[in-house]
């Protein structure tokens, strides 16, 4: 079952209505609604305020390796057959290559599943910001896997 289905079926189970949950979240119900459609997905610090407001608990919305799965996935190349230990690895030598700050923005959004907003505040920086250089890194990431997997063929 994906995210959208299980804040839907938590909030049908909690005797919520879209616009309660939005309530309770300070967001629209369009957002509810997309959430629950599969057309947006809420990060993982959303999700633990989602699961929150409906009584249940964080992994009963998303599992944390899910979102970590599913925002890097895009970056391992298709038929690469890499084991998690030697992804986990390559991407430890691709984090030491990068600045100290970069590096940083990574490991807090994908290890500590920290929000864009927490990070911003960390680091000193604007959301935006964030965004950019987390663009910027998973793209490198996986230029950095695909000419791994080509060198060394995976």
């Amino acid at each position: 079952m994906d995210i959208g289905k299980r804040i839907a079926a938590a909030r049908t189970a909690a005797g919520m209505t879209q616009q309660e949950l939005a309530d309770k979240l300070y967001v629209s119900r369009d957002l509810v609604l997309k959430w629950e459609q599969g057309k947006r997905r809420p990060d993982y610090g959303t999700a633990v305020k989602i699961a929150d407001a409906l009584g249940v608990k964080p992994d009963d919305i998303v599992k944390k390796d899910e979102c970590v799965f599913r925002e890097l996935n895009s970056c391992i190349p298709a038929g690469s057959g890499l084991s998690q230990e030697m992804l986990s690895a390559l991407i430890s030598r691709f984090l030491r290559e990068r600045t100290q700050t970069d590096a940083d923005i990574f490991i807090r959004k994908y290890y500590l599943l920290l929000s864009n907003a927490e990070i911003a505040l960390y680091c000193g920086m604007g959301e935006n910001q964030v965004r950019s250089r987390l663009s910027k890194t998973t793209k490198r990431l996986a230029k950095f896997l695909k000419e791994e997997c080509e060198n060394e063929r995976y």
